[in-house]
Protein backbone atom coordinates (compact mmCIF):
# COMPACT_ATOMS: atom_id res chain seq x y z
CA UNK A 1 0.00 0.00 0.00
CA UNK A 2 2.72 2.44 -1.02
CA UNK A 3 0.18 4.99 -2.30
CA UNK A 4 -2.25 4.90 0.63
CA UNK A 5 -3.66 8.37 1.24
CA UNK A 6 -2.45 9.68 -2.12
CA UNK A 7 -4.47 11.12 -4.98
CA UNK A 8 -3.24 10.31 -8.48
CA UNK A 9 -4.15 12.06 -11.72
CA UNK A 10 -3.42 9.81 -14.70
CA UNK A 11 -3.90 11.06 -18.25
CA UNK A 12 -4.29 8.60 -21.10
CA UNK A 13 -5.90 6.30 -18.54
CA UNK A 14 -8.35 4.78 -20.99
CA UNK A 15 -5.96 2.14 -22.31
CA UNK A 16 -2.40 0.85 -22.46
CA UNK A 17 0.21 2.22 -20.09
CA UNK A 18 -2.18 4.80 -18.64
CA UNK A 19 -4.77 2.20 -17.68
CA UNK A 20 -2.18 -0.19 -16.25
CA UNK A 21 -0.72 2.66 -14.20
CA UNK A 22 -4.08 3.78 -12.86
CA UNK A 23 -4.83 0.24 -11.74
CA UNK A 24 -1.38 -0.30 -10.19
CA UNK A 25 -1.55 2.94 -8.21
CA UNK A 26 -5.07 2.03 -7.07
CA UNK A 27 -3.92 -1.43 -6.00
CA UNK A 28 -1.35 0.35 -3.82
CA UNK A 29 -4.05 2.46 -2.16
CA UNK A 30 -4.31 5.64 -4.25
CA UNK A 31 -7.54 7.32 -5.19
CA UNK A 32 -7.29 7.82 -8.94
CA UNK A 33 -8.67 10.36 -11.40
CA UNK A 34 -8.72 8.55 -14.75
CA UNK A 35 -8.45 11.07 -17.58
CA UNK A 36 -8.83 10.33 -21.28
CA UNK A 37 -10.21 11.90 -24.44
CA UNK A 38 -12.52 8.89 -24.69
CA UNK A 39 -15.01 9.21 -21.84
CA UNK A 40 -16.21 5.60 -22.08
CA UNK A 41 -12.67 4.27 -21.82
CA UNK A 42 -11.95 6.55 -18.87
CA UNK A 43 -15.09 5.32 -17.11
CA UNK A 44 -14.15 1.70 -17.77
CA UNK A 45 -10.79 2.24 -16.07
CA UNK A 46 -12.40 4.14 -13.19
CA UNK A 47 -14.84 1.26 -12.72
CA UNK A 48 -11.92 -1.16 -12.45
CA UNK A 49 -10.23 1.19 -9.98
CA UNK A 50 -13.34 1.18 -7.80
CA UNK A 51 -13.36 -2.60 -8.01
CA UNK A 52 -10.04 -2.52 -6.16
CA UNK A 53 -11.71 -0.85 -3.20
CA UNK A 54 -10.61 2.76 -3.72
CA UNK A 55 -12.30 5.80 -5.19
CA UNK A 56 -11.98 6.19 -8.95
CA UNK A 57 -13.16 9.19 -10.95
CA UNK A 58 -13.51 9.29 -14.74
CA UNK A 59 -12.89 12.61 -16.51
CA UNK A 60 -12.76 13.58 -20.16
CA UNK A 61 -10.21 16.15 -21.30
CA UNK A 62 -7.90 17.15 -24.13
CA UNK A 63 -4.43 17.77 -22.69
CA UNK A 64 -3.63 20.26 -25.44
CA UNK A 65 -6.30 22.61 -24.03
CA UNK A 66 -4.80 24.79 -21.30
CA UNK A 67 -8.16 25.72 -19.78
CA UNK A 68 -9.33 22.10 -19.82
CA UNK A 69 -6.23 21.09 -17.86
CA UNK A 70 -6.90 23.79 -15.26
CA UNK A 71 -10.56 22.77 -14.91
CA UNK A 72 -9.50 19.15 -14.58
CA UNK A 73 -7.26 19.89 -11.61
CA UNK A 74 -9.96 22.02 -9.98
CA UNK A 75 -12.45 19.17 -10.33
CA UNK A 76 -10.08 16.63 -8.80
CA UNK A 77 -9.14 18.90 -5.89
CA UNK A 78 -12.83 19.51 -5.26
CA UNK A 79 -13.57 15.78 -5.24
CA UNK A 80 -10.52 14.41 -3.44
CA UNK A 81 -9.18 17.45 -1.57
CA UNK A 82 -5.90 17.60 -3.45
CA UNK A 83 -3.51 16.00 -5.91
CA UNK A 84 -0.27 14.30 -4.91
CA UNK A 85 0.83 12.42 -8.04
CA UNK A 86 0.47 13.23 -11.72
CA UNK A 87 1.21 10.73 -14.47
CA UNK A 88 1.30 12.15 -17.99
CA UNK A 89 0.56 9.07 -20.07
CA UNK A 90 -1.54 10.71 -22.79
CA UNK A 91 0.23 10.43 -26.12
CA UNK A 92 -0.01 9.67 -29.80
CA UNK A 93 2.30 8.13 -32.35
CA UNK A 94 2.80 8.86 -36.01
CA UNK A 95 2.98 6.79 -39.15
CA UNK A 96 6.52 5.71 -39.94
CA UNK A 97 7.17 8.67 -42.23
CA UNK A 98 10.74 9.86 -42.64
CA UNK A 99 9.50 13.33 -43.56
CA UNK A 100 6.09 13.91 -41.94
CA UNK A 101 4.05 16.86 -43.19
CA UNK A 102 4.04 19.93 -40.94
CA UNK A 103 0.50 19.29 -39.68
CA UNK A 104 1.45 15.81 -38.46
CA UNK A 105 4.66 17.13 -36.91
CA UNK A 106 2.64 19.75 -35.02
CA UNK A 107 0.03 17.22 -33.87
CA UNK A 108 2.63 15.06 -32.17
CA UNK A 109 4.36 18.00 -30.52
CA UNK A 110 1.02 19.38 -29.34
CA UNK A 111 -0.09 16.16 -27.64
CA UNK A 112 3.14 14.48 -26.54
CA UNK A 113 5.18 17.51 -25.49
CA UNK A 114 2.93 20.54 -25.02
CA UNK A 115 0.16 18.43 -23.48
CA UNK A 116 2.63 17.03 -20.96
CA UNK A 117 3.74 20.54 -20.02
CA UNK A 118 0.23 21.98 -19.78
CA UNK A 119 -0.96 19.21 -17.48
CA UNK A 120 2.12 19.49 -15.28
CA UNK A 121 1.78 23.27 -15.13
CA UNK A 122 -1.90 23.07 -14.24
CA UNK A 123 -1.20 20.65 -11.39
CA UNK A 124 1.88 22.35 -9.94
CA UNK A 125 0.10 24.58 -7.42
CA UNK A 126 -2.09 21.72 -6.18
CA UNK A 127 0.94 19.49 -5.74
CA UNK A 128 2.69 22.18 -3.70
CA UNK A 129 -0.46 22.85 -1.66
CA UNK A 130 -0.62 19.15 -0.82
CA UNK A 131 2.81 19.41 0.78
CA UNK A 132 4.72 18.27 -2.27
CA UNK A 133 4.12 15.67 -4.90
CA UNK A 134 5.38 13.92 -7.97
CA UNK A 135 5.05 14.18 -11.73
CA UNK A 136 5.98 11.22 -13.90
CA UNK A 137 6.04 11.75 -17.65
CA UNK A 138 6.02 9.12 -20.37
CA UNK A 139 8.89 9.62 -22.78
CA UNK A 140 10.37 6.82 -24.91
CA UNK A 141 13.61 5.08 -25.79
CA UNK A 142 13.33 7.17 -28.95
CA UNK A 143 13.62 10.26 -26.81
CA UNK A 144 17.20 9.28 -25.96
CA UNK A 145 18.36 7.34 -29.05
CA UNK A 146 17.53 7.44 -32.74
CA UNK A 147 15.65 4.72 -34.58
CA UNK A 148 11.95 5.46 -34.26
CA UNK A 149 11.51 6.00 -38.03
CA UNK A 150 9.29 8.96 -37.08
CA UNK A 151 11.13 12.29 -36.63
CA UNK A 152 8.03 13.88 -35.11
CA UNK A 153 7.65 11.18 -32.47
CA UNK A 154 11.37 11.20 -31.64
CA UNK A 155 11.42 14.99 -31.33
CA UNK A 156 8.35 15.08 -29.12
CA UNK A 157 9.69 12.43 -26.76
CA UNK A 158 13.17 13.93 -26.70
CA UNK A 159 11.49 17.14 -25.63
CA UNK A 160 9.69 15.31 -22.82
CA UNK A 161 13.01 13.97 -21.52
CA UNK A 162 14.62 17.39 -21.28
CA UNK A 163 11.43 19.07 -20.10
CA UNK A 164 11.46 16.56 -17.25
CA UNK A 165 15.03 17.48 -16.30
CA UNK A 166 14.30 21.20 -16.45
CA UNK A 167 11.14 21.00 -14.33
CA UNK A 168 12.97 18.85 -11.80
CA UNK A 169 15.62 21.55 -11.44
CA UNK A 170 13.19 24.46 -11.21
CA UNK A 171 10.28 22.89 -9.32
CA UNK A 172 12.27 21.10 -6.66
CA UNK A 173 12.27 20.53 -3.79
CA UNK A 174 8.48 20.79 -3.59
CA UNK A 175 7.80 18.64 -6.65
CA UNK A 176 9.80 15.67 -7.90
CA UNK A 177 9.66 15.28 -11.69
CA UNK A 178 10.81 12.14 -13.50
CA UNK A 179 10.06 10.28 -16.70
CA UNK A 180 10.14 6.72 -17.93
CA UNK A 181 11.44 5.76 -21.37
CA UNK A 182 9.61 2.62 -22.48
CA UNK A 183 10.75 0.40 -25.30
CA UNK A 184 8.15 -1.18 -27.56
CA UNK A 185 5.20 -2.01 -25.31
CA UNK A 186 2.32 -4.24 -26.39
CA UNK A 187 -0.56 -1.75 -26.32
CA UNK A 188 -3.33 -0.67 -28.70
CA UNK A 189 -1.00 2.10 -29.91
CA UNK A 190 1.59 -0.41 -31.16
CA UNK A 191 -0.83 -3.12 -32.33
CA UNK A 192 -0.47 -2.23 -36.02
CA UNK A 193 3.32 -2.46 -35.87
CA UNK A 194 3.34 -5.67 -33.88
CA UNK A 195 0.96 -7.33 -36.30
CA UNK A 196 3.65 -7.13 -39.00
CA UNK A 197 5.74 -10.33 -38.61
CA UNK A 198 8.75 -8.91 -40.44
CA UNK A 199 8.85 -5.72 -38.38
CA UNK A 200 8.29 -7.66 -35.17
CA UNK A 201 11.13 -10.10 -35.86
CA UNK A 202 13.59 -7.38 -36.82
CA UNK A 203 12.74 -5.20 -33.82
CA UNK A 204 12.88 -8.05 -31.33
CA UNK A 205 16.53 -8.72 -32.16
CA UNK A 206 17.38 -5.43 -30.44
CA UNK A 207 15.98 -6.58 -27.08
CA UNK A 208 18.37 -8.58 -24.85
CA UNK A 209 15.42 -9.86 -22.82
CA UNK A 210 13.94 -11.31 -26.04
CA UNK A 211 10.47 -9.86 -25.59
CA UNK A 212 8.55 -6.64 -25.91
CA UNK A 213 7.23 -4.92 -22.82
CA UNK A 214 3.83 -5.08 -21.20
CA UNK A 215 1.97 -2.06 -19.82
CA UNK A 216 2.37 -3.53 -16.34
CA UNK A 217 6.17 -3.36 -16.70
CA UNK A 218 6.00 0.40 -17.15
CA UNK A 219 3.35 0.84 -14.46
CA UNK A 220 5.68 -0.81 -11.93
CA UNK A 221 8.41 1.72 -12.71
CA UNK A 222 5.96 4.61 -12.44
CA UNK A 223 4.77 3.31 -9.08
CA UNK A 224 8.35 3.40 -7.80
CA UNK A 225 8.95 6.97 -9.03
CA UNK A 226 5.66 8.20 -7.55
CA UNK A 227 6.23 6.54 -4.17
CA UNK A 228 8.34 7.57 -1.19
CA UNK A 229 10.82 4.85 -2.15
CA UNK A 230 12.05 7.31 -4.77
CA UNK A 231 12.13 10.30 -2.40
CA UNK A 232 15.73 11.12 -3.44
CA UNK A 233 15.10 10.63 -7.16
CA UNK A 234 14.25 13.52 -9.46
CA UNK A 235 15.17 14.55 -13.00
CA UNK A 236 15.63 10.92 -14.04
CA UNK A 237 14.83 9.40 -17.44
CA UNK A 238 14.39 5.74 -16.52
CA UNK A 239 14.57 3.22 -19.39
CA UNK A 240 12.01 0.42 -19.18
CA UNK A 241 13.13 -1.21 -22.37
CA UNK A 242 14.28 -4.81 -21.94
CA UNK A 243 17.86 -3.70 -22.48
CA UNK A 244 17.28 -1.96 -25.84
CA UNK A 245 19.33 1.14 -25.04
CA UNK A 246 22.13 -0.90 -23.45
CA UNK A 247 23.32 -1.81 -26.94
Amino acid sequence: MRMRGRVALVTGAGSGIGRATALRLAAEGARVACVDRDGDSAEDTARQVRGLGVDGLALTADVTDERACARLVETIVGRFGGVTAVVNAAGVRSDLDAAPPPAEWQRLLDVNLTGTYLMARAARAALIDAGGGTITNIASIYGVVGGSLSPAYAASKGGVVNLTRQLAVQWGPAVRVNCVCPGVIETPMTAALLSDPAWRETALRRYPLARFGRPEDVAAAILYLASDEASFVTGVALPVDGGYTAA
